[in-house]
């Protein structure tokens, strides 16, 4: 599998493996084997966890379940909210377990709990067991091009992409791409982006690893093309005059998932109702961020030092809905800014975690004969949620099924969950043969 170094990672073609890929389309029920591990009654086994997070802005959740008390309100007054410098990070920590120094659960990209569950990202390279027990948000994140590109105005479908990554090819030097960590969300839409406009990620794109906080200051000396990230680094980007935003993630597939509130498996098996206690919080940390009148104190706390450490001029206005793209195009009220709750934003769909699992398969980043089906059934615990959800009184929240059921992607490819195979052998470009 690509290599998993934190600036960069070659960009290989799987080796062709015997016979077809077999991809196993999620079940539209919960699995029975994995009733609710919580019950009513005694308080949390703990007091407290340790949560890691990144300066990005949908980890506002956890950040508001601490400071506004949330976390309190359930008997968990003692959690931990650390900020972490690197996706690497995260992933190094969770292995280590606040027993160790690490953490224990954490706001991280939707497939990491799956690398880490099947050992592919881990330093040991041993399986380390993580459940997710929500989604934070969707949407919310950006595709941005330097000032460089600032005369081709690229937008999300659009054939000056291809242009700018031929020309740049044609001078000796490929379309440097930054993304936030191999096989996670970012690194995903920036190959869906560029693979739907016509360029191969494999042969045509240079794509390099770096931390969030770090895509602005790189941009700004020059080091790479383009980037995909969450905000509000795209925000700052734009403000800063440093570049522009080619794209909002929504533009590429409406209300797509994004970050997820993960803890080890070990961890909730030991403490079942700390596991809820913390997820109730959340829950309802989230339903606050998106009360518009609570956006003006959620961004003064998310921008303070020890969280993002960004200007509130940097965080406010795209998750107002207010998107300045930098090439003159200016949005108000965009049916693409990022939610915490509303529109299901919350649960996390399983028919959501196929298909980032077939689009890892889809980058070599998986074998491709994975059980997309057992995998899943394993990491994503949408039971706990709906206990949760149950228990604070958001029953007409909890959807009928764990599918939200086919999802239509900006340049017109359908992705049926009930047929992840079909999907894959319809894509143009992949690195896997």
């Amino acid at each position: 599998m690509p290599n998993l170094s934190r600036r960069r990672f070659l960009l290989t073609a799987a080796g062709s493996a015997a016979g077809a890929v077999w991809l196993s389309a999620c079940g539209s029920r919960q699995s029975t084997s994995q009733a609710p591990a919580t019950s009513s009654g005694d308080g949390p086994e703990v007091s407290g966890a340790t949560l890691g997070f990144i300066a990005l802005t949908d980890a506002s959740p956890l950040i508001i379940a601490k400071e506004k008390g949330f976390f309190e309100k359930h008997g968990m007054p003692d959690v931990k909210v650390v900020k972490q410098t690197s996706w690497a990070g995260t992933r190094d920590n969770l292995e280590l377990g606040s027993d160790r120094g690490g953490i224990d659960g954490a706001h991280i990209l939707t497939p990491m709990p799956y690398l880490l569950t099947t050992g592919s990202i881990t330093k040991s390279q041993k399986p380390l067991p993580m459940y997710i027990l929500a989604r934070l948000n969707v949407s919310g994140q950006g595709l941005s091009l330097s000032n460089e590109f600032l005369a081709e105005k690229v937008t999300i479908k659009d054939p000056k992409i291809k242009a700018i990554a031929d020309r740049k090819k044609a001078s000796g030097k490929l379309l440097k791409a930054a993304v936030t960590f191999p096989g996670g969300t970012h690194d995903l839409w920036m190959r869906y982006w560029l693979s739907a406009n016509g360029v191969n990620p494999v042969t045509d794109a240079d794509l390099v690893v770096v931390p969030p906080a770090q895509m602005v200051a790189n941009m700004q000396t020059g080091t790479m093309d383009t980037f995909c990230v969450g905000e509000p680094w795209n925000q700052r980007l734009v403000n800063q005059k440093l570049g522009y935003t080619a794209a909002q993630t929504g533009e590429l597939w409406d209300k797509h998932p994004e970050k997820a509130f993960s803890l080890r498996a070990d961890w909730v098996d030991k403490h079942p109702k700390a596991t809820k206690a913390m997820l109730m919080a959340v829950q309802e940390a989230q339903i606050w961020c998106d009360d518009p009148a609570n956006l003006d104190e959620m961004c003064e706390i998310v921008a303070k030092d020890r969280y993002i450490k960004a200007a509130v001029a940097d965080i406010k206005p795209r998750l107002a809905g207010e998107v300045d793209y930098g090439d003159g195009r200016v949005v108000q009220n965009s049916p693409y800014k990022m939610l915490f709750w509303e529109s299901n934003a919350s649960f996390p769909y399983k028919s959501h975690d196929l298909w980032f699992l077939t689009e890892d398969i889809r980058w070599g980043y998986l074998p491709q004969d994975t059980d997309t089906k057992a995998l899943i059934d394993k990491v994503n615990r949408s039971d706990l949620w709906r206990d949760a959800a149950k228990t604070i009184g958001q029953e007409k929240a909890i959807p009928a099924s764990d599918s939200r059921g086919k999802e239509t992607f900006f340049d017109g490819v359908v992705f049926d969950p009930e047929d992840p195979k079909a999907y894959l052998a319809g894509l143009t470009f992949k690195a896997l043969k």
